[in-house]
């Protein structure tokens, strides 16, 4: 079911100030900040060779990050997304197995303009996971 890593999400405080890093002290190539109203988040993707690193800001009242980073003020990684072939076959074959899907468990657009799933992280070892149609 599993395709490649597709990227892990770190959540930040100041997008900006973790954009220069990334980029002034590390030397990688990096998007543009987003805004991704539909999400909560403003997004900057970090180019590498074999995936990507996600920095998420908060974005608007309700953002799930500004809830994530009160408990971690600092920053730290939200969660790894993983590509799969077709999100509703998978799905429907994790809530068949007992995972969780949060939300509607319907996809929603995300980042990359694909359709994207959120699995509840007591179900796989503490980790929030987001699935990405390939």
């Amino acid at each position: 079911m599993l395709g490649r890593l597709n990227h892990v999400a770190i959540a930040v405080p100041d997008i900006a100030a973790a954009t220069a890093t990334y980029r002034d002290t590390l030397g990688a190539e990096v998007s543009q900040a987003v805004p991704q109203p539909d999400h909560g988040v403003t997004t900057v993707f970090i180019n590498l060779p074999n995936t990507k690193i996600e920095l998420l800001e908060p974005y608007g009242e309700n953002s799930p990050i500004a809830r994530f980073l009160e408990r971690n003020p600092d920053g730290g990684i939200h969660h790894i997304c993983y590509e799969v072939d077709d999100i509703i076959a998978a799905r429907d074959k994790l809530i068949a197995d007992g995972a969780r899907v949060l939300g509607s468990g319907e996809p929603k657009i995300g980042a990359h303009g694909k359709p994207v799933l959120f699995l509840h992280p007591k179900d796989f070892c503490g980790t929030l996971v987001e699935l990405e149609q390939a």
